[in-house]
């Protein structure tokens, strides 16, 4: 049964929806960027159906400013308060519970990894985690570099290249953006999440979509130096889609698959 619930954080009225079932493992599902909690294409509202429907209670919410709650959206670097109300909130709704499980998407993962220490969640299943920091209006490094390399495979675009086919200028700067970030070691946002999973002490699994661009650029940084110690900790597998929310059926059944195994295990 799916009932709508809500919980407070910092004075303001979170919404939230609770599909019941009776085991003692959860899944808290984080929305990500500026979506509600029904997720892109209803995904979050149908893999909540189906986790409780294999026994599991699952709690979703929109973190202040979005959909139905209350208060001002200042982004996901503004929502530790939000995560662990909302864990909070799942116990009271759901006093079964014995572990959560916390699922988050894009910059909902990496929310999830900065701030779960501490909230009472038991594991994480994380995908396209989010460590872009836009300085221009490129995609990232590792997604130009995917898409270069796939069009050097390709006779046509070679052709073009020849032809006048193609945007010198923009060619350039692509070029520029990936020789300039392959020769640097990750800062900022990266650099955080590298520490943040250094740190944990709870089972994590990444799961990546392939070809997306959210994905590359995660994975591009997942191979330097800094993530050396969350490889030894950190379960990763690669969907091969190039879906960023694993919108098509066969992506979905991929994920599901993989979001029990880390319920039941």
């Amino acid at each position: 049964m799916r009932r709508l619930t809500s919980f407070r954080c910092a004075g303001e009225t979170l919404a939230a929806t609770l599909d019941e079932a009776p085991g003692t493992t959860g899944l808290l599902i984080v929305s990500g960027g500026n979506e509600i909690r029904i997720g892109a294409h209803r995904g979050m509202a149908e893999l909540a159906a189906s986790v409780a429907a294999a026994g599991h209670p699952v709690f979703r919410y929109d973190r202040r400013g979005i959909g139905d709650s209350t208060g001002e959206n200042n982004g996901f670097e503004s929502t530790s308060d939000d995560l662990r109300e909302a864990v909070a909130a799942f116990r009271r709704e759901a006093p079964q519970l014995i572990r959560i499980v916390a699922f988050g998407n894009c910059d909902a993962a990496s929310a999830l990894i900065l701030f779960q220490a501490n909230t009472g969640i038991d594991a994480l299943v994380l995908t396209n985690p989010w460590t872009i920091e836009a300085t221009d209006d490129l995609p990232p490094a590792a997604a130009i570099r995917s898409r270069y390399i796939e069009k050097l495979k390709n006779p046509r675009e070679l052709l073009r290249l020849v032809t006048g086919g193609v945007n010198i200028r923009k060619l350039v700067s692509g070029l520029l953006k990936v020789s300039a970030k392959s020769s640097q070691a990750p800062a900022g946002l990266p650099a955080r999440l590298a520490a943040a999973l250094a740190a944990t002490r709870i089972p994590v699994t990444i799961l990546l979509a392939r070809a997306d661009n959210t994905a590359l650029a995660f994975a591009d940084h997942w191979k330097g130096e800094p993530f050396a110690t969350a490889r030894t900790r950190c379960t990763l597998d690669t969907c091969d889609t190039d879906s960023h929310s694993f919108a098509r059926p066969a992506d979905k059944a991929w994920l599901m698959q993989r979001v029990l195994t880390a319920l039941e295990t």
